[in-house]
């Protein structure tokens, strides 16, 4: 009997630690850009976090929103426009920490000489569909009464490409401008086939803020774990901005395979450096120009009042002695 007892009792201490283990791994949604680096970092530091992290990268934040729309995550990394527009069509997601801002530069073909934005009036201008790069243009046409759409007949014609696309693009002459994430727009200068024209921070949004989200259910029903998450997410971030040498290795040895190189890491996060802050009214105004401008064409634009809650990032910052 006593080994029969000893086997139930071995049986129910693994069946305890499977299940201990399943309630502790959190489900992350990302992007593969040198400033989603830190959010990327979260699954190597987990286990002393006392959790597990597993990520998934998708190709851009709206797909992101998707995935958490289906229920197959728990948090996300994605771009306020992702964010906004995946909360006005229902996702059940909460902003609940920034990780990065900026991280956007239009850039031209160099032998155009186009040197601001007025010059692009007649030009095919690439940008990355639903991405904040396509917020900071509309933005910026409007401030010059330009005119943009896919179709020819307005003043600026886009075209719709991926990130990684648009490099190719620009240096293939397919399009004559780009406004463009990072590293790409850092790649394209350093290899001669771009020249920045602007840093497109001068509206209202001013540098667009990166959004750790997090779906309602998780923020609600498993406090303990998102508390766990949040201190690792803020470890995870110091880390990057403490050192960045350890950054710069994560990054281009881990998530480019050395695709890049340290120029192109060192200029990308110059211009998308690594943060923990973000405000309800940063959110809100990205929103209203979000409306103004028809990116994302929302019925009803969320209020920024009701699903930023930086509660979480507060509590976590104490812990680690953050201002």
């Amino acid at each position: 009997m006593s080994k029969v007892f000893r086997k139930a009792l071995v049986a129910l201490s693994l069946l305890a630690a499977s299940q201990v283990q399943a309630q502790d791994v959190v489900r992350l949604g990302n992007l593969k850009l040198a400033h989603f680096g830190a959010v990327s970092y979260i699954k190597e530091i987990a286990p002393s976090c006392g959790i597990k992290v597993e990520e998934r990268v998708f190709p851009k934040g709206l797909d992101v929103m998707q995935a958490i729309i289906a229920g197959e995550l728990d948090v996300g990394g994605t771009a306020s426009e992702a964010a906004i527009q995946g909360r006005a069509g229902g996702a059940p997601v909460l902003v609940v920490a920034g990780f990065a801002k900026g991280g956007a530069r239009l850039v031209a073909r160099p032998e155009l000489n186009i040197r601001n934005v007025l010059q692009l009036k007649g030009k095919r201008v690439g940008v990355t569909r639903g991405a904040i790069q396509e917020v900071l243009l509309m933005a910026e046409l409007a401030r010059y009464g330009l005119k943009a759409d896919a179709a020819p007949g307005k003043d600026v014609q886009l075209v719709y490409l991926s990130y990684p696309d648009l490099n190719q693009a620009l240096l293939g002459k397919q399009i004559d401008a780009m406004m463009q994430s990072e590293p790409q727009s850092s790649q394209a200068i350093n290899k001669g086939f771009g020249v920045e024209v602007l840093k497109p921070y001068g509206t209202l949004i001013g540098e667009p803020v990166r959004t750790l989200v997090m779906t309602e259910k998780f923020y609600r029903e498993r406090r303990p774990l998102a508390e766990k998450f949040m201190r690792c997410f803020v470890q995870a971030t110091r880390t990057f901005i403490d050192h960045p040498d350890k950054a710069e290795k994560y990054v281009r040895e881990t998530i480019f395979k050395n695709q890049i190189s340290s120029e192109d890491f060192r200029d990308a996060i110059a211009n998308s450096p690594y943060t923990l802050d973000i405000t309800s009214s940063h959110i809100q105004v990205t929103t209203d120009i979000m409306a103004k401008t028809g990116v994302g064409r929302m019925a009803r634009p969320p209020v920024a009042a009701d699903w930023v809650k930086l509660d979480l990032l507060a509590s976590a910052r104490r812990s680690a002695h953050v201002d």
